[in-house]
């Protein structure tokens, strides 16, 4: 089982995800040699804090704080975290619509919060489009099992 199946799977609670697209990652960038290599770019799972620090030197900004911005657009970020649609392109079908960077983390099962969280571990992903726009997708682990 791999890095992300185990992540995917609620195995690593611990952990977070970034991907890099290659267009936002220079071809010498240090990211390249501890991450993996993926259709399009780089993505790395590290231990949180580890993760939070690469985050930051990829993108010049603190993983939480983008976080909280793409919370505010819903859109749909591809169970791979490496992918996804973005919920602007409908408003401006004439700007390029990739991924840049993707970041997620999985929180553990809470019934006491209720919601999605009362269902099960929950995946937070948070995606950074070409277009200039963030947005979000979080989904119950196991509820995506048809992708």
């Amino acid at each position: 089982m791999s890095n992300l199946d185990e992540f995917l799977a609620g195995e690593r609670l611990d952990d977070v995800v970034f991907c890099v697209s290659d267009a936002y990652l220079d071809d010498d960038s240090r990211l390249r040699s501890v991450g993996t290599e993926v259709d399009g770019g780089v993505r790395l799972i590290l231990d949180g804090e580890t993760g939070r620090s690469a985050f930051q030197a990829g993108t010049g900004m603190g993983a939480m704080e983008f976080a909280k911005t793409a919370m505010g657009a819903e859109g749909e970020i591809a169970r791979s975290l490496d992918d996804g649609t973005c919920p602007f392109a409908a408003d401006a079908p004439d700007d390029d619509h990739e991924i840049r960077f993707v970041f997620a983390f999985a929180e553990a099962q809470n019934e006491e919060v209720g919601g999605l969280y009362a269902e099960g571990d929950v995946v937070h992903a948070y995606a950074h489009c070409t277009c200039g726009e963030s947005y979000s997708h979080k989904w119950v682990i196991g509820d995506r099992n048809d992708e």
